[in-house]
């Protein structure tokens, strides 16, 4: 059952990045997670309940991991083609997965190590081609070190997600935790304006993307959530399978915005999806 919920969050997760680069054209990028979390707060307040002080701080410290995951990944896609972006934050879940494995005693199957490998050889395939976009440390040197900085705290929260779901139901940490993301950035907006006066990130601007934005990671997280707090669910596999979301990036990225370079990002889909295939094939 957690795998399809899984590949569920991963469809939406692929259009809320998408969603994402759109919103960027007409808002900053603290506006962007201002209005989209804040939004998706909203939707799920009826879900707040009464936690003890612990599991409060708890929440607070993976907000905090969270938002700057976020604003950092923001960064790099606003600087980085998103094709690009995308592929290097396939990454993520093969560190998830790791340090799953040694952190919390997972264990993978034979196909599942199999998939990881192919995962792994897409990402390669991917690095070649970024290098043809100029994408490196001398040419790109913020949007690249925003993007390590997402993945890094991305990682963090994935992990410490395992941990927290072992006693705390899913809409009350993903309610919980969308108010004081809320919070964080609203109070990020006021420190910035307070800084510069107008603040680099200018005033609102009302957009549908936006709307769209809230709506997709609202639902892409809540079927995350679920499938993590499934019996005999695997943080390692979730959060391989959760990567098919690149596929929809790469595909609207592709064949709407025409970007660059797209025959190596092309070999590295099918490398990273052919892995993903394995992955789910081996876990159900």
């Amino acid at each position: 059952m957690w795998i399809w919920l899984i590949l569920g969050s991963a469809v939406l997760l692929g259009l809320y990045d998408v969603a994402k680069k759109k919103s960027l054209q007409r808002n900053g990028v603290l506006w962007v997670l201002f209005f989209s979390t804040g939004l998706s707060a909203l939707l799920l307040s009826p879900f707040l309940c009464r936690l003890p002080f612990a599991d409060h701080l708890l929440l607070i410290f993976k907000s905090l991991l969270v938002a700057l995951s976020w604003t950092a990944g923001l960064i790099a896609m606003g600087r980085i083609p998103l094709t690009t972006v995308s592929t290097v934050k396939a990454s993520r879940p093969m560190f998830v997965a790791v340090l799953s494995i040694a952190v919390f005693g997972e264990r993978l199957s034979v196909m599942q190590v199999v998939g990881a490998v192919f995962v792994l050889a897409g990402l390669m395939v991917a690095s070649l081609s970024s290098k043809k976009e100029g994408i490196d440390i001398r040419t790109s040197r913020k949007g690249v070190v925003c993007l390590i900085l997402s993945v890094v705290f991305g990682v963090s929260s994935a992990l410490l997600d395992k941990y927290i779901m072992r006693w705390m139901e899913p809409l009350a940490v993903q309610s919980w935790c969308d108010l004081y993301i809320t919070a964080i950035v609203g109070a990020a907006l006021l420190c910035r304006r307070a800084l510069d006066g107008r603040g680099s990130d200018g005033h609102p601007t009302f957009d549908w993307w936006l709307i769209a934005v809230a709506l997709l990671i609202t639902g892409a997280d809540a079927l995350y959530f679920f499938a993590l707090n499934c019996d005999g669910a695997l943080l390692s596999v979730i959060s391989v399978a959760r990567r098919a979301s690149v596929a929809v990036t790469f595909a609207v990225s592709a064949v709407v915005w025409k970007e660059g370079c797209l025959r190596g990002k092309a070999a590295a889909m099918v490398a990273v999806l052919a892995g993903l295939v394995i992955l789910v094939l081996g876990t159900i």
